[in-house]
C-alpha cells in the first residue's frame, strides 16, 4: 500500500493520531524573531537580517521553498540550535519584494509541520534537513466528538470575534468553512491576539484533536480577559456619562438661580474667597494666579477631585504673609540688656548683632540693606540654639526654629507640585505661614547634618532661601510663584564646619562659639541654671544652695565638656532627690557641698589622670579639637627588641599616621644630635598608642608630640608631666600652626595643666584666649623641634655607678 492510500484512509478519530511522518526534505532555513507560520495560512513577512534574505534568495533560485521557524527570544541577533524551536512549517514563497530601506517582504504560504532535525551554515545561507508531518485534509468521516470540539473552538471563537476589535468578519465566515479539525485550530490561533510563545505551543502538537483542545483552552483564557476588560470599559463610560449629565444639570441650575437672583452655597463660598482675596493686599502675580484659580475653581463642578486642591491652594495664598511685617525694636540699650540678661559672654554675638540693629535703625525701613545670615558653630551645649530666640526677643520680631538633622529630600524645603497627592509647601513657607510676619527671625538647626540622596540635595535648595542674591524670589514648588525671603533673618547652627556644603558656607557669616572655661560656666550656673532649676522644682534660695566648690567639682569630676548641658543635668537631678527627701518628711541638705556630691550623684565618673601624673619615658600630653570642644591626650611611645617595625594603635586616621612616620623619620635623621645610637632603629620595634582606642583620631596637630615621644624613648630622657603640646611638625623639624587654638588652651586649662608648648606662627591667635587663662598658664612659641625638646625633655638621669 503506498504512502497515498495510507493518507487516505486515516479519518479524525480519538483512537487515531491524525497525521504520518512523511519525507525527510533539506531547504533554506529562515528564522523569525516573533513570528510564527501556520501551515495553509497566507502570512506576511517582513525580514531584515541579512542572512535571511539570503535564504529567500537561495530559495527563489531553486524551488521557492523554504522551512520557517521561530526564535524563543527575539533580542537575540545570531540565534543558535539551542534558541530556536524544533517545528517548524515548510513554507512556498508567493510573492517576493525590495524594499527602500533595505529589508525584503514576502508573502508565505504555509504547507506544513517539518520537524527540525538538523541545519547548518553554507556559503550563501543557513540549510536544514527536517521531517514532514503529514495531515489528512478531507476526512471521510468525523466522530460526534470531534465535530462537538470543533463547533465550541468555532462558538468561543466568535465571543472573542466580538468582544475584539481587531479581528474581522471575514475571518469569522472563513473558520466556520473550514472542516478540517487541524486545520480549524492552525486558522484560529494565527487570527486571535496570542503570545508568539502560545502560537508555538498549537504548532507543536502534532495531533490535530490535541491540537484543538488546547486552542479551546487558549480561547477561554481570552475569552475572560476580554469580558473582564469589556466589562471595566462598560463601568468607566458610565461613570463618565453620569459625570457628565450631572455637570450639565448643574449648569442649568446656576443659569436658573442667576436668573432668579438666587445663590447656592457652593457659589456663596466662591463669593466669599473673592471678597477675601479683594481685601489683601497682594503682590500683582500673585494676586493674577490667585484669580484664575478662583475662576477655574467656580467653572468646575463641586464633585470634581480638583476642587479641594485648588481650595487648598487658595488657602495657602491667603493665609501666607505677604506685606506684613513686624515693627523692628531700634532701642540698642534694651537689646544689649535683653541679650545679657539671657546669655552670659558671647561678646563676639551680641556685638554683631547690635551693629545690624544700629545700621538699620540708621538706614531706615526704605534702606537697602542686606539681612546677614549667621552661622554659629562650636560644641553641643554652649547655647548655640536659644541665643537665637533672645535675639529675636531682642529685634522685637517673631522666632521660629527650624531642625534640618537629618534632611535628604529637597522637597523638604521646596515642597512637592500640586500635581502630586497631599502635596503641602516646604517646610520654609510652612514656617512663615505660622510665623505671620515677612520679617521674622528663624533658626536653622543643625545645618552640617543635611545630606544628599537620591531624592535631591537640600543643600541647593538652601542656597536659594539663603543667598541674598536669589531670596527675594523663592520659588515654592507647591506655590510656584516668587516669595520674598530678603526680609527673614536666618540664623544657621553647626557643630562643624567641614560637613557644610561649600556654596552653602560661603553665603553665611560664620560666627564660632568656643567652650566655656571654669569661670564661665561657674557664672552660667549662678546666673541661669542654678534659679531655673529652682523654680522649676518649687524651692526658694533658702530650701536649697549650692557652694561654688560643689558646683566646681560637679564640672570637674562629673561633667566633661565644653558647653554647660551636661551641668545642667546634674543640677537638676540634685534638685529632683532634695524634693524627694523633703516631701517624703526626710532630712534635706540646704546647702550642697562637695562631700555631698556623692550622696545625689553617685561616685565620680571623670578622674583628672594629668594633675597626679609624675613624669616619664617616651609619654607625652598633647592636644587636639574634637566637635564636642577641645581635649587633652597621651601619647605613649614604647620600644622593644625587633627588626625596626612601626606599630601604630588607638583608632589613628591616615593623617595622624602620616604625622607618626614624619616624626620617625625626623627623629632617624637626627639620632646624632639627640645622643642617639643610629644602629638601634634596626634592633628595635616601635609601637605608638594613644589611649582611649575607642575614640577615631585623626589630623596632623599630634605631630610635636608624635616626635617628643619618640626621642624621648630613644633618648631614655623624661618629659615633663605638667606640659601639654600641640603642632605640626616637619620632616626638617620645623613646627607648622594648626586650628582650633582657643579650645585645645581651654582643654588643657581644665586639666590643670600650666605650660602649653604652641607654633609660634599661632601667637596671633592670643587674642582668642580669655585673658584670665592666658594669666595663668605660660606659653612657649617654637618654630622648631629644638625650641620643643628644651622645654619639654628633662636631663638624662646618669646611670647608676
Amino acid at each position: 500500500m503506498s504512502d497515498t492510500d495510507s493518507k487516505r484512509q486515516l479519518s479524525y478519530k480519538e483512537e487515531s493520531p491524525g497525521f504520518i511522518k512523511g519525507e525527510i526534505i533539506n531547504k533554506p532555513l529562515l528564522i523569525l524573531r516573533d513570528a510564527v507560520i501556520f501551515p495553509r495560512i497566507l502570512t506576511p513577512v517582513t525580514v531584515q537580517r541579512e542572512i535571511a534574505i539570503r535564504a529567500v534568495e537561495t530559495a527563489n533560485r531553486i524551488d521557492g521553498e523554504l522551512i520557517v521557524v521561530t526564535q524563543r527570544h527575539p533580542d537575540i541577533e545570531t540565534p543558535t540550535l539551542h534558541d530556536i524551536y524544533k517545528t517548524g512549517v515548510r513554507v512556498t514563497i508567493a510573492r517576493h519584494l525590495q524594499l527602500p530601506t533595505g529589508g525584503t517582504n514576502i508573502l508565505l504560504q504555509g504547507l506544513e509541520r517539518v520537524d527540525l532535525l538538523e541545519w547548518g551554515q553554507t556559503e550563501t545561507c543557513l540549510m536544514a534537513k527536517g521531517q514532514e508531518i503529514l495531515e489528512f485534509t478531507e476526512p471521510e468521516e468525523l466522530s460526534l466528538s470531534v465535530r462537538a470540539q470543533m463547533r465550541t473552538a468555532l462558538s468561543l471563537f466568535e465571543r472573542c470575534a466580538n468582544l475584539h476589535s481587531h479581528i474581522p468578519e471575514d475571518a469569522l465566515v472563513a473558520a466556520a468553512n473550514i472542516t478540517s479539525p487541524g486545520w480549524l485550530a492552525d486558522f484560529i490561533t494565527s487570527v486571535i491576539d496570542v503570545s508568539t510563545q502560545q502560537q508555538q505551543e498549537v504548532l507543536d502538537i502534532p495531533n490535530p484533536l490535541s491540537r484543538l483542545k488546547h486552542l479551546s483552552i487558549l480561547l477561554a483564557m481570552e475569552l475572560d480577559v476580554l469580558e473582564l476588560e469589556d466589562r471595566i470599559q462598560n463601568q468607566v463610560q458610565q461613570a463618565v456619562d453620569r459625570n457628565q449629565r450631572e455637570y450639565f444639570l448643574r449648569e442649568q441650575i446656576k443659569i436658573m438661580q442667576n436668573e432668579l437672583g438666587e445663590f447656592d452655597s457652593t457659589l456663596g463660598e466662591i463669593y466669599e474667597l473673592q471678597q477675601q482675596l479683594e481685601a489683601l493686599s497682594l503682590p500683582e502675580e500673585v494676586k493674577l494666579k490667585a484669580n484664575k484659580e478662583l475662576k477655574r475653581l467656580a467653572d468646575m463642578p463641586p464633585m470634581a477631585p480638583e476642587t479641594g486642591v485648588i481650595r487648598t491652594y487658595l488657602d495657602w495664598i491667603m493665609e501666607l504673609p505677604w506685606g506684613e511685617a513686624g515693627q523692628d525694636n531700634f532701642d540698642l540699650n534694651e537689646a544689649e540688656t535683653i541679650l545679657d540678661q539671657n546669655h552670659y559672654g558671647l561678646p563676639r554675638v551680641k556685638e554683631r548683632i547690635l551693629e545690624y540693629m544700629a545700621v538699620r535703625a540708621r538706614v531706615g525701613e526704605a534702606g537697602n540693606l542686606r539681612t546677614p545670615i549667621l552661622c554659629f558653630v562650636g560644641p553641643p551645649g554652649t547655647g548655640k540654639t536659644s541665643l537665637g530666640r533672645s535675639i529675636a526677643e531682642a529685634l522685637g520680631r517673631k522666632f521660629a526654629r527650624l531642625s534640618l538633622g537629618g534632611i535628604r529630600d529637597e522637597a523638604e524645603i521646596r515642597g512637592h507640585r500640586r500635581t502630586y497627592i497631599g502635596a503641602m509647601p516646604g517646610r520654609i513657607i510652612q514656617t512663615m505661614k505660622r510665623v505671620g510676619t515677612v520679617n521674622p527671625v528663624i533658626m536653622l538647626d543643625e545645618v552640617d547634618k543635611v545630606g544628599l540622596d537620591y531624592r535631591g540635595d537640600p543643600t541647593a535648595a538652601l542656597l536659594e532661601v539663603l543667598d541674598p542674591e536669589q531670596n527675594f524670589a523663592f520659588s515654592d514648588h507647591y506655590l510656584d510663584l516668587p516669595y520674598d525671603l530678603s526680609n527673614v533673618l536666618f540664623i544657621t547652627t553647626a557643630n562643624i564646619t567641614y560637613t557644610i556644603a561649600a556654596p552653602l558656607a560661603d553665603r553665611m557669616e560664620i560666627i564660632e562659639f568656643p567652650g566655656y572655661i571654669d569661670d564661665e560656666k561657674l557664672a552660667i550656673a549662678r546666673q541661669f541654671l542654678i534659679p531655673r532649676h529652682l523654680e522649676e522644682h518649687a524651692l526658694s534660695p533658702d530650701d536649697l544652695t549650692f557652694t561654688n566648690q560643689a558646683i566646681q567639682e560637679v564640672m570637674h569630676r562629673y561633667t566633661y565638656e565644653s558647653g554647660v548641658r551636661n551641668l545642667d543635668r546634674e543640677l537638676g537631678r540634685i534638685c529632683r532627690k532634695v524634693v524627694r527627701r523633703l516631701e517624703q518628711g526626710q532630712k534635706a541638705p540646704r546647702s550642697i557641698t562637695p562631700k555631698a556630691l556623692p550622696r545625689f550623684l553617685g561616685p565620680p565618673k571623670h578622674k583628672n589622670r594629668f594633675l597626679e601624673r609624675e613624669a616619664e619615658i617616651g609619654v607625652v600630653s598633647g592636644l587636639s579639637w574634637t566637635p564636642a570642644g577641645g581635649d587633652v591626650l597621651l601619647v605613649e611611645a614604647s620600644l622593644y627588641e625587633g627588626k625596626g617595625n612601626l606599630t601604630l594603635t588607638g583608632q589613628l586616621g591616615e593623617v595622624m599616621k602620616e604625622s607618626v612616620r614624619a616624626a620617625l623619620s625626623y627623629t632617624k635623621a637626627n639620632a646624632a644630635k639627640y645622643g642617639i645610637d643610629p644602629a638601634c632603629f634596626e634592633t628595635v620595634d616601635v609601637h605608638i598608642h594613644v589611649p582611649e582606642g575607642a575614640i577615631p583620631k585623626d589630623g596632623p596637630s599630634a605631630g610635636v608630640a608624635m616626635a617628643t615621644a619618640l626621642i624621648s624613648a630613644f633618648s631614655k630622657r623624661k618629659v615633663r608631666a605638667d606640659i601639654a603640646m600641640t603642632g605640626e611638625v616637619t620632616l626638617r623639624g620645623h613646627v607648622l600652626p594648626v586650628g582650633g587654638l582657643r579650645v585645645k588652651v581651654v582643654a588643657a586649662h581644665r586639666v590643670g595643666l600650666k605650660t602649653i608648648i604652641i607654633p609660634q606662627q599661632n601667637q596671633p591667635d592670643f587674642e582668642e584666649i580669655p585673658k584670665k587663662i592666658r594669666q595663668q598658664m605660660r606659653f612657649i612659641a617654637a618654630d622648631l623641634m629644638e625650641t620643643v625638646l628644651e622645654a619639654a625633655l628633662l636631663d638624662p638621669v646618669p646611670p647608676p655607678t
